[in-house]
């Protein structure tokens, strides 16, 4: 048996904002009618279940990376911009403004309304340089 992780629950102050602004920025949707959560549909495979955290000053963010294609991720930068949201290279440097070309692909760092960090990376295709 293969095993895929199937949900997880990410601790937010406020689970549809911090639901929204991951949806918007990945070009994705909330799905309706989710309960207690506010829940993004990831991949066919998986979900992050945003829920209210009773003190999120009691916990440190969390991390989140996804792999992404190239098309996707111009599409993730162009929105980040457009929104004036800082982000960075790496995890502590998540607001110098550049974007890492660690193992051959592009990837950057920025932080969700709540404080988690959320990365986003591409992976070249086999033979293709990166930039």
């Amino acid at each position: 048996m293969t095993i895929h992780l199937d949900h997880t629950i990410v601790p937010v102050r406020d689970r549809m904002e911090s639901a929204r602004f991951l949806a918007e920025i990945l070009g994705l949707t909330v799905k309706p009618n989710a309960g207690h959560f506010a829940q993004v549909q990831i991949n066919d495979r998986l979900t992050l279940d945003f829920a209210d955290d009773a003190d999120p000053a009691t916990r440190a963010g969390l991390h989140y990376a996804f792999h992404i294609s190239d098309a996707e991720f111009d599409a993730v930068f162009e929105r980040v911009n457009a929104r004036g949201i800082p982000y960075g290279s790496g995890p502590f440097s998540h607001d110098d403004g550049e974007i890492n070309t660690r193992r051959g692909g592009r990837g950057f760092y920025f932080r969700e309304p709540s404080g988690h960090l959320l990365e986003v990376m591409t992976v070249p295709e086999t033979g293709s340089a990166g930039s």
